[in-house]
């Protein structure tokens, strides 16, 4: 998925200086951003203090939103570099298209996992025909300075592993959850677990105390670590627990992420995510003129243009501002 910014501002992140070694509660605020044509996103993370939990450095959510008479989806080609997308489904189709030549219907609660690396360009839409409701969240993990020039991959997998205990089932987005490890290829200590409750649950989840975690709530009205949280919502947690309690009077869901701290420091602008502000100068070049990203087929439109570069030198910094 694309940030669809026009006048996207550079966010300079990474770094453990701000990292909480020991839990904490901090809501992160969502920012509403049109998504192309009929969606509009709740951006919480890079967020206004936060910036990253592990290598995740991306996060929108998206519906449940209503698009029976509506297009639904649509982003055009746009391109990536130093880092993969997780795209997941609560509701509805997602038809991924890529340079790589990759065509995949995704569905709720299915893997698609792209791996930029050096370079990638891909689209994302609504089927023609799809489902009245459009429910779910695009994530993305920054690639570790040895392997951010990788080859671009395409991985889909439509059955992931599933933790089952009293209250509550799991399904293994990234990395390990109790045991249970997903297939898609990960570059560092990480780890993202779609949990679903059971009604009047009061269970506790085991997790990494070396991780650091956020949540975010996909439906039902949670309480985590006995913070409240309606739909739509991401609370930080920080590092130093092995369990984590939650709590709903109704049947819920929410999106467990993880991951060691991430050293390196970053910079990102638009769909690119570098060490330096002269790599993300020639990444949008490149793009502009043709060159490195390659071709994504049969998407009826035109792809996108980038913005212009800020004028301001663009400059990686910590996970915080």
């Amino acid at each position: 998925m694309s940030n669809l910014d026009v006048r996207p501002k550079p966010v300079q992140t990474g770094g453990r200086d701000e990292v909480s070694a020991r839990p904490v509660h901090e809501l992160l605020p969502p920012r509403r951003v049109p998504l192309g044509e009929s969606t509009v996103v709740r951006r919480l993370l890079p967020s206004l203090g936060r910036r990253m939990v592990g290598a995740w450095c991306f996060v929108d959510h998206y519906g449940p939103d209503d698009i029976t008479d509506e297009p639904g989806m649509q982003v055009p080609p746009h391109p990536h570099i130093g880092l993969q997308t997780v795209s997941w489904l609560h509701g509805g189709e997602v038809l991924h298209r890529d340079s790589l030549g990759s065509l995949q219907t995704i569905r709720p609660k299915q893997l698609g996992l792209m791996t930029a690396g050096r370079a990638i360009a891909h689209s994302e839409e609504s089927p023609r025909a799809h489902s009245p409701i459009l429910h779910g969240a695009q994530l993305w993990v920054a690639l570790p300075d040895g392997h951010r020039h990788t080859d671009p991959k395409w991985e889909f997998y439509a059955d992931l592993p599933v933790v089952t205990a009293p209250g509550f089932t799991a399904k293994v987005l990234l990395g390990e959850l109790d045991g249970a490890a997903s297939p898609g290829t990960t570059f560092t200590p990480i780890m993202g677990a779609d949990i679903t409750l059971d009604d009047a649950a009061d269970v506790r989840v085991p997790v990494d105390p070396d991780f650091e975690y956020a949540a975010l709530t996909m439906s039902g009205r949670l309480e985590i670590d006995n913070e409240r949280l309606e739909p739509g919502s991401m609370l930080y947690l920080g590092c130093g627990r092995r369990e984590l309690r939650v709590r709903g009077d109704e049947p819920g869901s929410f999106v467990l992420l993880g991951g060691e701290p991430f050293e390196e420091k970053l910079v990102m602008w638009w769909n690119f995510v570098a060490r330096a502000g002269e790599e993300i100068a020639q990444a949008r070049e490149d793009w502009m003129t043709g060159d490195r990203f390659g071709t994504v087929e049969g998407y009826h439109g035109d792809r996108l243009a980038a913005p212009a570069m800020p004028p301001t030198r663009l400059k990686p910094r910590g996970r915080t501002r």
